[in-house]
């Protein structure tokens, strides 16, 4: 007979503290091993928060809306229906003399995790690493999470491996996942409100607290500051790709798409400008991972991610992009879906920017800023003057690995890419 207390998670590299966003259980409901209880808004998106233990949740000590440190206890979880009286006692300042409690096994390191990964290993310290949204798909479809190799961080397994595994094509996951509701259940009001959202009624001279997400914006930006970093700038004739995005748009593609294939295409050539600075030397990722700059509607900035732009084909491209802005609108994307970039693009030229200098994000070795294609006066290969479309791009790369050379290369077979051989992304 024991209690366990349910701690708040580590859901990033980078989360100090989470905030409740829901209890998915209400105290004396029972509780299985690996169910969700909790969703917990982490720095960029609400992640349902698994149970370690099977049992009753006796006591919330975090209300939705609250939030805590991580590694904080925010409830507990008693073996027994007899125990849960005891729970709450301890919840109410009685942990001094109460029982000692059983503690979960500490998170795993990073270092652990590659290690693990390094032996083709997705089970750490006796636990399997898998998404909550993996592990309700493998228990609907009867997949066995222990013979499936995972593709996410560190061997993590996603729901697109258990779909993967069980035969269903990886275009048709997020149609199976979504097609599930989440619980509504009733929130307990929390003693104070919650943080006010930026928003544009709020009153002159008035001060509103930071949002979660904008606070681990905050946090990056400054992190951002002891890199060493340069900008260089290019101007790319988009005719050709104009002429493309007009020949594919109403199959679904978006601009963002062509253009993240269009770097993602060229940074096969300049492996180096995809690569990121450590301690140990120069990262070379094995994937390219393109992330791309979004803003939120109450205020902050979060990256989706296209996994392995190179590869795969505009349309199915421009599908997952949808599917990405739509979750990460709704705070629904995993960890794996904003937090694996390998490189940035940053458009601001849907808004009729023509050329802005972008922050380097944490991590990475470069983030291309983008901006506005206008019709511009140029001389042409025959002495004469013509009219063609142009937009200003400017690298922000980090100089402690990523040279003038290397930048200006990487810029200039990126425009050859856009204004030679567009027609090349849809293939």
């Amino acid at each position: 007979m024991s209690i366990h207390e349910v701690f708040m998670p580590a859901l990033s590299s980078t989360m100090t503290e989470g905030k409740i966003v829901s209890w998915v259980k209400s105290p004396g409901e029972k509780v299985e091993k690996g169910e969700t209880v909790v969703v917990v808004e982490s720095d960029k998106a609400d992640m349902d928060v698994e149970s370690f233990y099977e049992g009753y949740l006796a006591h919330i000590v975090v209300p939705a809306g609250e939030s805590a440190a991580v590694g904080a206890a925010i409830a507990y979880v008693a073996e027994t229906e007899a125990e849960i009286e005891q729970a709450k006692s301890l919840g109410n300042g009685g942990a001094a003399t109460a029982p000692s409690l059983t503690q979960p096994a500490p998170q795993a390191t990073v270092e652990t995790l590659v290690a693990a990964t390094a032996n083709g290993s997705n089970i750490i310290e006796g636990r399997i690493i898998a998404s909550p949204r993996a592990r309700k798909l493998a228990k609907e479809m009867k997949v066995d999470l222990e013979k499936i190799s995972g593709s996410g961080p560190y061997g993590r397994i996603v729901a697109e491996d258990v779909a993967a595994a069980s035969g269903i094509k990886t275009e048709t996951t997020h149609k199976v996942v979504s097609t599930t509701p989440t619980p509504s259940i009733p929130q307990p009001t929390p003693p104070t409100p919650a943080p006010t959202p930026v928003s544009s009624t709020a009153t002159l001279g008035e001060i509103v607290a930071l949002t979660t997400l904008q606070n681990a914006v905050a946090r990056n930006m400054s992190a951002s500051l002891s890199v060493p970093v340069f900008h260089v700038g290019y101007t790319i004739t988009t005719d050709a790709i104009d002429k493309l995005y007009k020949q594919i748009k109403s199959k679904g593609v978006t601009m963002t798409a062509i253009l993240a294939k269009a770097v993602a295409v060229t940074l096969q050539k300049h492996p180096l400008v995809n690569a990121s600075y450590s301690d140990k030397g120069i990262v070379y990722h094995s994937s390219i991972n393109i992330a791309v700059a979004v803003a939120m509607d109450d205020g902050g900035l979060i990256t989706p991610v296209l996994q392995n732009a190179d590869s795969v084909d505009i349309y199915t491209l421009s599908r997952n992009w949808k599917s990405l802005v739509e979750r990460a609108r709704a705070k629904q994307l995993q960890p794996e879906e904003y937090s694996t970039g390998t490189f940035t693009i940053s458009n601001l030229g849907m808004f009729g920017v023509d050329r802005f200098d972008a922050i380097l994000p944490p991590g990475q070795g470069g983030i291309l800023a983008i901006g506005a294609s206008r019709p511009q006066v140029v001389a042409t290969d025959d002495g004469m003057f013509g009219v063609k479309q142009q937009m200003q791009v400017n690298l922000t790369a980090d100089h402690r690995i990523i040279y003038g050379a290397h930048g200006a290369a990487f810029l200039k077979d990126l425009a050859k890419l856009m204004e030679n051989d567009a027609q090349s992304l849809t293939m």
